[in-house]
């Protein structure tokens, strides 16, 4: 009925548009009142106000935030690589980007590898094939095979052996076995999630923007002067050491002498070493493999791997950490027993059906097959050297590994990609964005389709000719 209409007199705030919609007002001392229908049955005033801000309005707790997080700097380089990218991307949206920055494999997981995954899943949908949890340390044959084909008679049992998500997320968990109190030493430039995961562990002091380096970290300068292997005679006292060889990013490989000197160094020191081995495969001359192919290596290192560059596990997830009986603490307390109890606390164990592709991986033909896989990334790698090389740049690494390094004597790393990225749209990665020592290098991932690395080697020469 008309008589229930309501007359009432609004007073209307700056942001009020949006709810009154096209009704127009006066301006005036006093605003002229209009008659509105509204439910209701008492007159009132309807004011609108201006929303508070965000700032005003958003809650907070009383929990302060981890004061190591705030002393890392920017974000992690390769979510910031794909960042970048994406940028690009919008900006040029008809160029195509060819992308060998990040180290992502991107050639199909071989045929017997997936059967085996594919028949472990649908097992899964049956009363007898179903089965939950499993062990944390991983598969007891998988243990046993992973033993048996990269540590025979190396002394490793399969009791030593950790399976895994992959080797990444078994450096975090090491940071948690050895706590806050250690200062560690990493190879510079190195795989940044060394140096990240102990900014958040707490090991470190603050971010040294004039030499770009955190305090207590013993920064190990890897460079072509060196060989890519440090002088360990300049390095102070540091309990964990992680090396990786063949190194991310200089690929770079250490021979069996560097490594005796390393393992001496540790045993001298009374020091931990965290070799990362994730691109042995890759190796094709008599450069050690794993670490404990050097006498003495199981009373003082650990070993990390992972089936991703081998088999394309990038996004199945599947690696494994050894950690030998030998190793002790400083009180005697075996190191395996309390990464044992990390394991067992903060993980429930690799996927099952992702361990039945680790199985595979270890027959005879999903042996042949990874091989074949490396071998056609290693052709990937020889084309980058040979682009390189014919323009006049120093060029490293390559041979046993998929990554090559390449030298831009006087430049800023960052700059380089921003010029390759322009001006050829392909994605590299800055050697900055690996340590200090990188500076003026990049890093060039053999990781790609064949006919995307020979178009990006073709713009490459034209950009630099």
């Amino acid at each position: 009925m008309a008589s229930s209409a309501l007359q009432i007199s609004m007073v209307v705030s700056s942001r009020s548009s949006d709810f009154l919609g096209s009704h127009s007002f006066t301006a005036t001392n006093s605003l002229r009142s209009r008659n509105v229908s509204l439910p209701g049955r008492m007159p009132g005033v309807c004011r609108c106000v201006s929303a508070p801000s965000a700032e005003e309005t958003a809650f907070k707790t009383k929990v302060a935030r981890n004061a190591n997080m705030a002393k890392l700097q920017a974000g992690y380089l390769f979510p910031e690589l794909a960042r970048r990218r994406s940028a690009h991307m919008s900006k040029y949206p008809d160029a195509k980007v060819i992308s060998l920055g990040i180290g992502d494999t991107t050639e199909p997981i071989p045929d017997d590898i997936t059967s085996a995954m594919a028949m472990r899943a649908h097992s899964l949908g049956t009363f007898e094939g179903y089965s939950g949890y499993g062990a944390e340390q991983g598969d007891k044959k998988l243990r046993a095979n992973i033993a048996l084909t990269y540590y025979k008679d190396l002394g490793i049992e399969e009791t030593d052996i950790f399976v895994s998500d992959g080797a990444k997320c078994d450096i975090s968990r090491l940071q948690l076995l050895f706590g806050s109190q250690v200062k560690m030493a990493v190879q510079d430039p190195s795989y940044p999630a060394y140096v990240d995961s102990s900014v958040i562990m707490g090991q470190t002091g603050l971010f040294q923007k004039d030499i770009e380096k955190y305090a207590n970290i013993e920064y190990m300068r890897c460079v072509p002067e060196n060989d890519f292997f440090p002088d360990l005679s300049s390095i102070s006292q540091a309990d964990v050491i992680y090396f990786c060889s063949p190194n991310n990013p200089t690929g770079s490989t250490a021979t069996r002498d560097q490594l005796t000197q390393l393992v001496q160094f540790a045993k001298d020191n009374g020091s931990i070493i965290v070799f990362d081995s994730a691109y042995a495969m890759y190796i094709s001359d008599d450069s050690p493999r794993s670490i404990y192919e050097i006498p003495g290596a199981k009373e003082v290192a650990i070993e990390i791997s992972s089936f991703s560059k081998y088999a394309g596990f990038t996004g199945v997830r599947l690696g494994w950490t050894v950690v030998p009986k030998e190793l002790l603490f400083a009180d005697g307390f075996p190191v395996a027993k309390d990464f044992n109890r990390i394991v067992s606390t903060c993980f429930n164990g690799a996927s099952n059906i992702a361990q039945a592709g680790g199985l595979a991986c270890l027959s005879p033909a999903g042996l042949k097959a990874m091989q074949n896989t490396i071998n056609f990334y290693k052709e990937n790698t020889k084309i980058i050297v040979d682009t390189f090389t014919s323009l006049g740049f120093n060029v490293y690494g390559g041979k046993n590994a998929p990554y090559v390094w390449v030298q831009f004597p006087g430049r800023s790393s960052w700059d380089v990609f921003t010029e390759i990225l322009e001006k050829g749209h392909v994605v590299i990665t800055p050697g900055s964005g690996f340590g200090p020592g990188g500076e003026s290098f990049i890093r060039v991932s053999a990781f790609g389709h064949r006919e995307n690395i020979l178009e990006a080697a073709k713009r490459i020469k034209q950009l630099y000719q």
